[in-house]
């Protein structure tokens, strides 16, 4: 059996789900029109960056280094287990990341659904113990979350052309050092938002570009029970899936590669999810 939440409003609209799937009720307003509409605010906004070609895409000081080596240190040993403790983060098919070690020797690209404040977290916390690069919008690290997103690892994704070929460089350096990289296709994030939209093709182009498997995961929900009730009122619970690798074919024409990829992952999420009906296709041209 399924159910349809349609009846949840547009961005719902044809949403259907296998029996015993929880959908949280939406917190917000989503857009039934323009599934990359960004609901976060940047908090306390208060620099003014310039993400052109003088700006430090891969910060390679001491400095940045002892950050990002403390900041890591701090979600291994107090954020993990708070994500467990506050969301009750379940793991599904992790054993596929140690099982593909060899796959992975070289890089990899993970991509997840973006519908979570802690979301990188939970993907942190499925790789185990790795540390990941992640291209994102720039004008958050205006903000208050500027610090924690650079040294967690977060790359800005400039915003001219001059700044597109440092951008380039510093990936192209990540992935000769064997990095993992991790992507929202969704572009940017709705909380507690079910469904799954359409996906940017940049990630896939990357990951043909450096010939990096992709691991796609989502995160899905459940409803808040037991003494997790005692706090997070109104926030579900979080389970994130792990999917099989999705190996790109370099003999492959890269434009037809990186649909296929694409979709494949798409699909590969849907059905991780139980969602049988979406309200969006894989992507948007």
């Amino acid at each position: 059996m399924t159910k349809d939440y349609s009846s949840f409003g547009p961005a719902y609209r044809n949403f259907m789900v296998s029996e015993g799937v929880y959908v949280p009720e939406p917190i917000a307003d989503f857009s039934g029109d323009n599934p990359f509409t960004r609901m976060a605010p940047i908090r306390g906004k208060n620099k003014d960056i310039a993400f052109d070609e003088t700006y430090t895409y891969l910060d390679k000081s001491l400095k940045f280094k002892i950050l990002h080596a403390l900041v890591y240190l701090v979600a291994w040993t107090v954020a993990f287990p708070l994500n467990r403790i506050r969301f009750g983060l379940k793991i599904e098919g992790r054993e596929k990341i140690r099982q593909n070690r060899k796959l992975f020797a070289g890089g990899v690209m993970t991509v997840c659904n973006h519908v979570h404040r802690w979301d990188m977290l939970c993907v942190l916390q499925a790789m185990r113990f790795r540390t990941a690069w992640i291209p994102m919008y720039a004008q958050p690290f205006n903000g208050k979350d500027g610090f924690i997103m650079k040294y967690i690892g977060g790359i800005a994704i400039p915003e001219d052309y001059g700044g597109l070929r440092k951008f380039n460089e510093a990936m192209d350096e990540l992935h000769s050092r064997k990095r993992w990289i991790h992507i929202f296709p969704e572009s940017c994030s709705w909380k507690y938002y079910a469904p799954l939209r359409p996906f940017k093709t940049g990630a896939f182009n990357m990951a043909y570009r450096y010939a990096l498997p992709i691991v796609p995961m989502i995160i899905t929900f459940r409803p808040r029970t037991g003494w997790r009730k005692l706090f997070g009122k109104g926030e579900p619970l979080l389970t994130i899936h792990v999917g099989d690798p999705i190996v790109p074919d370099l003999k492959a024409a890269r434009r037809d590669e990186a649909a296929r990829m694409r979709d494949l992952a798409h699909k590969t999420m849907l059905d991780m999810a139980g969602i049988v009906s979406n309200p969006w296709p894989s992507h948007i041209d």
